[in-house]
């Protein structure tokens, strides 16, 4: 399943493209970190292993400066290897971040 055509019985990670199905870990992101003014503004759904890795990876001010879009994340090149492998992965798998 890509991203293009999604699940209508269950949102769909917009970085993995995989489908978040109830009791699969997940989490909101919010695309301008609420340290660095985005407290209220924009959120976007992610398995949880999208969203820790997000986070391993980027520093709050780099979230707030330059990957601050659902784009700008999926063009990081770490990011990226990572969605792709992960990708792979079925649906409700967890993972550990490294």
């Amino acid at each position: 399943m890509g991203l293009t055509d999604p699940d209508p019985e269950h949102p769909v990670c917009p970085l993995c493209g995989r489908p978040i199905p109830p009791g699969a870990p997940q989490s909101r992101h919010h695309l301008i970190p609420k340290l660095r003014g985005g407290k209220g503004g924009e959120t976007v759904l992610l398995h949880q292993v999208c969203h820790s890795t997000i986070h391993k990876t980027l520093s709050e001010t780099e979230l707030a400066r330059q990957f601050n879009s659902v784009e700008a994340l999926r063009g990081h090149p770490d990011l990226a290897r990572f969605f792709a492998w992960v990708a792979r992965r079925p649906p409700g798998w967890k993972g550990k971040v490294r």
